[in-house]
């Protein structure tokens, strides 16, 4: 569902220019520069309204928050969040995901955020879908050795493509839950999330750790290319019936 648009979206924005980052491009190997005392840095792809945004940076002010959003109807309301909160340790910045290895050295970043991204369920789709291995390399790039990702999903069929898709590129899973919330709530929720929640929805839940890796051969990447386009011709196919 698109979003509506914010009112004085513009003059919102200029308010809290201060916790936007306006040339990431500029800043790779100089985050810290942001909160020079901070022990680590940290990345939330899609932060939304900013509900998680602002309650993790909240609890935890030792950490650099870089907060990763292109609608900027949902930042302004999380950045608003987040300067009535009066936090010193988080920035925004108006990008895509795909932005990251220019924005970051690698292994400047040491966990990030992915939390309800766009399920794109069908499989033609499937590359654009944050835990897919095209992102996985990406976030490799960033991360340093010993780094996470972790990811929450409603979605149980995204959940289950992750869970096979992560540990292909290096990274060793742990922490894995279809039911995050079964005995009572667990962590900060995000707005989505608390609402879903509510509903009996069960989380899906899992930690993400980047270990030693080597990029398979070219050869053998394009027979999986070739064997992911006959699985996603037969889809369509027995899709069409």
């Amino acid at each position: 569902m698109r979003m509506r648009k914010k009112k004085n979206l513009i003059p919102r924005m200029e308010r809290c220019a201060a916790l936007l980052v306006s040339d990431p491009y500029s800043l790779p190997g100089k985050w810290r520069s942001l909160k020079p005392d901070a022990r680590e840095l940290r990345v939330e792809l899609g932060c939304g309204k900013g509900r998680f945004t602002a309650e993790t940076a909240k609890g935890e002010p030792d950490v650099l928050f870089i907060a990763v959003e292109m609608v900027p109807d949902a930042m302004v309301v999380a950045m608003e969040r987040c300067a009535a909160e009066g936090l010193k340790n988080v920035f925004f910045v108006d990008a895509n995901a795909d932005q990251l290895p220019s924005f970051f050295q690698p292994g400047e970043v040491d966990r990030i955020y992915i939390n309800f991204c766009d399920p794109w369920p069908s499989k033609r789709h499937a590359k654009r879908r944050l835990t897919h291995g095209n992102f996985l390399r990406l976030y490799r790039r960033v991360l340093k050795l010993g780094g996470q990702i972790h990811f929450k999903t409603d979605n149980a069929p995204l959940f289950e493509f992750s869970v096979e898709e992560i540990p292909q590129f290096g990274f060793t899973l742990s922490e894995v839950t279809r039911d995050l919330h079964a005995n009572g709530p667990v962590g900060v929720m995000t707005d989505y999330e608390a609402k879903f929640h509510a509903l009996g929805t069960p989380i899906n839940r899992l930690v993400a750790t980047m270990t030693e890796w080597t990029e398979p051969p070219v050869e053998e990447q394009k027979e999986t290319v070739e064997a992911e386009a006959a699985e996603d011709a037969a889809g369509e196919v027995s899709g069409a019936r």
